[in-house]
């Protein structure tokens, strides 16, 4: 059988056709696995089937811009343009409640107030009082913001910054701006909690589901989420114009 390898040299030489339906092929799992990660979101709004169908026009983007010559994987570079086709043609549906952003953004900004104010992270009792909402109706809002913070991955690819970590140069503006981003995640989750820093890591870092982490933590899937949420709250308040880059 011919090596993906070989499919890839030729596919670059000749455009052909029946090489490019092989690629399709090969890398289709890597589409139903994106649409599987992005349906634990938003499967109930949006169906799986169309979250493939989405992903696949990524990967056939994604194949046809691919430069075999810059030495990075296509898995890697893919990943991006299948995310940012499905989330794109997520967004085109406007499904996402108008109010459940403006939610999300007063989420946001509570968390900023509080922990200026009081000089340290705030509780979910204090940002329910702060808020004006009950305890249960902050846990839900945060559960429903992971949805909001999904959805803004295509606002990262529109800015260009795919081009940060595929560039075929790297120049000392690029090596700076990428050490520049990875200092700051590394420093903001190094100040989560160790129950979050661990949900953190293993969603993901080793893309694991919050079924699967539940089931390694010994709590409810729900209360992994809880984890979850909280924890993207806090990234994203401390990262500033760089909070897009966890919206995977």
């Amino acid at each position: 059988m011919e090596s993906i390898e070989k499919v890839w040299e030729e596919y670059t030489r000749t455009k052909d056709k029946e090489l490019k339906d092989k690629l399709i092929l090969e890398y289709a799992p890597l589409v139903k696995y994106l649409a599987g990660r992005l349906s634990v979101h938003i499967g109930h709004r949006v169906e799986y089937d169309d979250l493939i169908s989405y992903g696949i026009f990524g990967l056939i983007d994604a194949i046809d811009k691919f430069n075999l010559d810059k030495g990075v994987k296509f898995e890697t570079y893919a990943s991006l343009r299948i995310r940012g086709s499905i989330i794109d043609n997520i967004r085109k549906l406007d499904w996402v409640p108008r109010d459940l952003r403006q939610k999300n953004k007063q989420l946001e900004a509570a968390y900023l107030a509080l922990e200026a104010e009081i000089g340290r992270e705030p509780t979910e009792e204090e940002m329910a009082k702060k808020l004006g909402m009950s305890l249960v109706e902050v846990r839900d809002l945060m559960k429903k913001a992971n949805v909001v913070n999904v959805v803004s991955l295509d606002d990262y690819l529109e800015q260009n910054h795919e081009d940060v970590f595929f560039a075929s140069d790297d120049s000392p503006e690029k090596m700076y701006h990428k050490k520049e981003i990875s200092d700051i995640l590394v420093e903001t989750i190094d100040k989560l909690s160790e129950k979050e820093k661990k949900v953190i890591s293993l969603y993901y870092f080793e893309d694991l589901t919050l079924k699967e982490i539940s089931k390694i933590m010994g709590v409810s899937e729900s209360r992994i989420s809880q984890i979850h949420s909280k924890a993207v709250i806090k990234l994203r308040t401390k990262l500033g114009k760089y909070k897009s880059i966890l919206d995977f």
